[in-house]
C-alpha cells in the first residue's frame, strides 16, 4: 500500500514539474515575442527550405510572379532577411513566396487591412505567435512536403504485413486455449521486426512532417477562435477535415515527440505492442492514403498559418519604420511619382524625389555615383508597394506593374555563354514581355555593354524605344551620352547624378538631378588615386583632340 502511495506522489510530482517547466516556457517565449516585436531577425537563413514552398509554384500571383533573374537583381535574398519577422517556418516560407508574387489590387488592400489588425490588441497577436511559433523548430520546414512531395506508393510486401498482423492477433488469442498457438507468435514476431525496421526509413523521411501536421493542426485550431481571424478568414472548414486525421499524427510522430521532449517510461512497451502487430506499418500506409485524400486541406491549414504569421510579419515592419513608410497610391495614368524614396538595404540612404508622366526615364551619371541604387529603389519599392502595401518613401504613385529588369547579367560558364550572350538571351525575354497590353516597368544597368560602342549604343537605342510603348515605362541607366541626344525624342527624360572634388577628394551627394551630364571627371579621378603622369597627360591629350 505504502508503494502505491509512493508511486502516486511520484507521479502528481513529476506532472507538476512538467507543468511548471511548460509554463515557464511559455512565459519565456511571450517575453521573447515582445522584445523583438518590430526587429530584424538575428539568425542564419537556409533558403533552399525557405524556398521550398515558392518552388513548388502551387501558389502563383494572380497578375505576376517576380522572375529570378529580378530577384537576383534586386538583392531579394538580403530584402528578404531585413523584411522577414515570421514566427514559424511554415510561415517563412509562405511569406517569401508572398513577396515574390503579386496578386490584385483588391486582394493587396484585403491582406493589409488584416495586417493592420495585428498593431491593435498586443495581448491577441502574442498569443496568436506563441502558438505559431510551436512550428519554429528547423524541422518544421518538413511539413511543406506533405504538400509538394508526390505521395509514396504502398508497397507490394504490404499484403504480407496483413497476414502477419493476423496470425499475431490469432497465436495470442488462441494460445490461451491451445498453448501450443503461443510458439507461433516468436517466428512471426521476428518477421514482423525486420519489416518494422525497414519501413524505419519510410518513416523517417515523413516523420518530421507527421510531426510538424500534429502541431499546426493544434495551433490552427487554437488561433481560430480570435475574432480577426474569423472575420478574415470565412471558410475554415479545413481545419475541421485535417482535425479527422490528428489522432494519427500524434500516434506516427510520437516517436519524433519522444526524441525532443521528455521521454516516458512505457516507450519499450509500446515499441514491442507496434511491432507484434504492425501498428506502425499499417497506421502509416492509412495515413499516407488520407494524407493524399486531404492534400487540398492541408494545403489550406499551411497558407492559413502562412498568410496569418506574414501579416504579422508585415504589421512588425509597419511598426519598426512606422515614421518612414508610406502606403501607396495606384493610378491608371502612365505615371511614376515619388517623395523622399530610399533603399532599405542601404545604410543612411540619401532620399530623392521624381515626377515621371506619359515618359520614361534615361539616368547617366559616373559610377559609384548611385545610378544603379536608384533604380534598384524605384524597383524594391514598386515590388513591395504591390506585394504588402508599403513604401520605403513619404509618398509613392505608380499604376499596377509588371516588374522586369536586367541588371546582373554575368558569364554562364555551365553553359558556355559570354556576358553577351547571356545579356542578349535576357533582352529577349523582355521584348517578348513588353507585347503584353498591362502596364510594366523595365529596369535596366548599362545594356550591352559588353560589346562595342558603335553597335552598343543602336542596339540600345532600337531596344529602349521598342520596350517603351503603351502603358510600359522604362528606368535605364548609362555613361552613353550619345543615349540621351537619341531618346529624347522617343519620350525619355533624362536625369543624372554627379559627383564633384573638392581639396583633393572625390565627393558624391547621391542626389538626382534633371537633365543631362555636363561633367565629366574621369581623368580626374585617375589624376586623385595617383595613377602616373604620362598616362594622365596622354588621356587628357586624346579627350581634347576628340572634343
Amino acid at each position: 500500500m505504502q508503494l502505491y502511495y509512493l508511486i502516486t506522489i511520484i507521479g502528481i510530482g513529476l506532472f507538476l514539474l512538467f507543468r511548471f517547466l511548460k509554463k515557464r516556457s511559455e512565459k519565456k517565449r511571450l517575453q521573447q515575442l515582445v522584445e523583438n516585436w518590430g526587429k530584424a531577425k538575428d539568425e542564419k537563413f537556409n533558403f533552399k527550405e525557405v524556398k521550398r514552398y515558392f518552388d513548388s509554384k502551387l501558389l502563383v500571383g494572380d497578375f505576376h510572379q517576380i522572375n529570378d533573374q529580378t530577384a537576383k537583381d534586386l538583392d531579394f535574398a538580403a530584402l528578404f532577411i531585413l523584411l522577414d519577422r515570421t514566427s514559424s517556418k511554415p510561415g517563412q516560407q509562405y511569406f517569401y513566396n508572398h513577396l515574390r508574387n503579386i496578386n490584385s489590387e483588391n486582394q493587396l488592400k484585403r491582406f493589409s487591412t488584416f495586417s493592420d489588425t495585428f498593431l491593435e490588441a498586443e495581448n491577441d497577436r502574442l498569443k496568436i505567435q506563441s502558438q505559431l511559433s510551436k512550428l519554429n523548430h528547423y524541422n518544421a520546414y518538413d511539413f511543406v512536403r506533405l504538400i509538394t512531395d508526390e505521395p509514396m506508393k504502398r508497397p507490394k510486401w504490404i499484403v504480407w504485413v496483413f497476414i502477419l498482423s493476423f496470425l499475431s492477433i490469432f497465436s495470442l488469442i488462441g494460445g490461451f486455449f491451445y498453448p501450443v498457438l503461443f510458439l507461433i507468435m516468436l517466428p512471426v514476431f521476428m518477421t514482423n521486426m525486420v519489416l518494422h525496421y525497414r519501413n524505419k526509413n519510410n518513416l523517417n523521411y515523413y516523420l518530421n512532417a507527421v510531426h510538424q501536421l500534429s502541431i499546426a493542426i493544434k495551433a490552427g485550431d487554437k488561433i481560430s477562435n480570435f475574432g480577426n481571424i474569423k472575420a478574415y478568414f470565412k471558410d475554415l472548414s479545413f481545419l475541421g477535415s485535417v482535425k479527422k486525421i490528428q489522432f494519427k499524427t500524434s500516434l506516427i510522430g510520437f516517436e519524433n515527440k519522444m526524441n525532443d521532449e521528455f521521454a516516458f517510461l512505457g516507450w519499450f512497451f509500446f515499441e514491442l505492442l507496434k511491432i507484434t502487430f504492425n501498428i506502425e506499418i499499417l497506421l502509416f500506409f492509412s495515413f499516407l492514403k488520407d494524407i493524399q485524400h486531404k492534400k487540398t486541406d492541408i494545403e489550406k491549414l499551411f497558407r492559413y498559418i502562412g498568410e496569418i504569421d506574414s501579416a504579422i510579419a508585415v504589421a512588425s515592419i509597419k511598426t519598426e519604420y512606422q515614421d518612414r513608410v508610406c502606403q501607396p497610391s495606384f493610378s491608371f495614368k502612365k505615371e511614376i511619382k515619388f517623395e523622399k524614396i530610399w533603399h532599405p538595404l542601404v545604410k543612411n540612404c540619401i532620399t530623392n524625389d521624381l515626377r515621371l508622366s506619359e515618359k520614361s526615364m534615361l539616368l547617366t551619371g559616373s559610377n559609384m555615383s548611385g545610378k544603379s541604387t536608384f533604380i534598384r529603389t524605384v524597383a524594391i519599392n514598386t515590388l513591395l508597394a504591390q506585394t504588402i502595401n508599403i513604401c520605403f518613401a513619404e509618398h509613392f504613385t505608380a499604376p499596377f506593374l509588371k516588374l522586369y529588369s536586367s541588371i546582373r547579367i554575368t558569364d554562364n560558364l555551365s553553359k558556355k555563354t559570354s556576358y553577351y550572350l547571356e545579356e542578349v538571351l535576357q533582352i529577349k525575354k523582355l521584348l517578348d514581355c513588353s507585347k503584353e497590353d498591362i502596364p510594366k516597368l523595365f529596369v535596366l544597368d548599362e545594356i550591352f555593354k559588353g560589346t562595342n560602342t558603335e553597335e552598343r549604343i543602336a542596339a540600345g537605342k532600337s531596344i529602349l524605344s521598342y520596350l517603351n510603348i503603351s502603358q510600359n515605362m522604362v528606368m535605364v541607366s548609362t555613361h552613353d551620352i550619345e543615349l540621351t541626344e537619341m531618346l529624347t525624342q522617343n519620350d525619355f527624360e533624362l536625369y543624372h547624378f554627379s559627383e564633384n572634388i573638392q581639396n583633393q577628394t572625390l565627393n558624391f551627394d547621391h542626389k538626382l538631378k534633371e537633365g543631362p551630364l555636363k561633367t565629366k571627371n574621369a581623368i580626374k579621378i585617375l589624376e586623385l588615386y595617383n595613377f602616373p603622369e604620362q598616362v594622365i597627360t596622354e588621356a587628357t591629350r586624346l579627350k581634347n583632340r576628340t572634343n
